[in-house]
């Protein structure tokens, strides 16, 4: 009986390791997807910003827009009309999925509310960095966002006194090596101006989003992922659409009506929105399934697996702009590829001990220093 109620155990004890080691693969998966929705988000929004009324404030300008209007003010407005979309089809994904009364329900809640911190603090800020970072220098920044999980790891340690051993302080070594090689290539005698603003803008991105991963993992913890990346984009669409387009407008503009106009105008600009219509899908399943991920797979191994969008941005941005829309400049040197593969790597070392990956299935390994 002893010898039949052991087998019993090991077998159960087995199907257990087998459910969550493939519970675990498919959070990978979801991701890994992530960082590849990530990079057409970033290729379909750009591509958005250079059609309709945006080719004329980008390109002959004749609206008569200064520089800092055009480098900062549209900046912010292209992340606030992508953001929206992305916010719409978030609320329209949880409507068909019966849950907007939980997502009204989940605002007053303290899970809630941090995941609205969390969405001020990467959408508003970190988004329209990104999107001034990519104007101003090409898809260039991306890998330079993609330090987001290291200095997520940093900030967590420092503010939540979570683990930083010195496995994950290598990875973190390796992914500021490959940020400075990326930065590199901004001191050619060829570089286009304004490209080592763009990536301290881009720097902005990654420590806001760092911080988003730190705050909204608390948030995730306790709510469904589902309606926490609905609070995030809705949160995100309406900050950048009412607080940080009107307050440019006053300090680069003429004041609110200015940047009214200029809103009003983003918004009916047919051949543009199709491509912001794109891009916001994009951007809601490329945080939708960084959230599912997260929570399958763990925050530290879901952030490095999202942060394959180091590769995949530039990657994107080369096919849709580069090859789709034969626009020119968005091919990138080999230094460039080279340190996001590094990159890569570096978010992986900190997320896990990369050995793990060649060990004997079947056996779980939880070490991580």
């Amino acid at each position: 009986m002893n010898e039949m109620s052991g087998a019993v155990n090991a077998s159960a004890i087995a199907a257990k390791k087998k459910l969550s080691s493939d519970f675990r693969k498919k959070g990978i998966s979801i991701a890994l997807f992530s960082g590849l929705m990530y990079g057409f988000y970033s290729a379909f929004m750009t591509l958005g910003m250079t059609k309709g009324v945006w080719a004329d404030w980008y390109g002959d300008n004749t609206a008569g827009l200064s520089v800092i209007v055009i480098t900062y003010l549209l900046g912010a407005l292209g992340s606030a009309v992508n953001d929206t979309c992305s916010a719409i089809w978030a609320l329209a994904y949880a409507g068909v999925k019966g849950k907007l009364g939980d997502f009204f329900r989940c605002l007053k809640t303290t899970p809630g509310k941090v995941m609205i911190l969390a969405a001020l603090i990467g959408g508003p800020i970190s988004s329209t960095a990104y999107v001034v970072g990519l104007q101003m220098a090409g898809s260039i920044v991306i890998p330079i966002t993609a330090l987001c999980p290291a200095i997520g790891a940093i900030l967590g340690r420092v503010l939540f006194k979570q683990e930083l051993n010195k496995r994950m302080m290598t990875g973190i070594g390796i992914c500021v090596a490959a940020s400075f090689l990326i930065g590199s290539t901004s001191l050619a005698g060829d570089a286009p101006e304004g490209m080592l603003l763009g990536l301290g803008i881009a720097f902005i991105a990654a420590l806001g989003w760092g911080f988003e991963g730190c705050v909204a993992g608390y948030g995730t913890s306790m709510i469904d992922s589902e309606i926490g990346i609905t609070i995030r984009q809705a949160t995100s669409g309406l900050a950048n659409l009412i607080i940080l387009v009107p307050i440019f407008g006053m300090v680069v503009g003429d004041g609110i009506g200015f940047s009214t106009s200029l809103t009003i105008s983003a918004f009916t600009s047919g051949p543009a929105m199709i491509w912001f219509v794109l891009s916001g899908l994009c951007a809601f399943v490329s945080y939708m399934c960084w959230y599912n991920g997260n929570s399958m797979c763990g925050a530290a191994l879901g952030m490095a697996c999202n942060g394959t969008f180091s590769f995949w941005g530039p990657f994107c941005c080369w096919i849709v702009l580069g090859v789709f829309a034969g626009m020119s400049g968005w091919a990138l040197p080999p230094i460039v590829w080279a340190a996001a593969v590094l990159m890569i790597f570096g978010i992986l070392v900190i997320a896990m001990n990369p050995m793990d990956l060649f060990r004997k299935k079947g056996v779980d390994h939880y070490e991580t220093a």
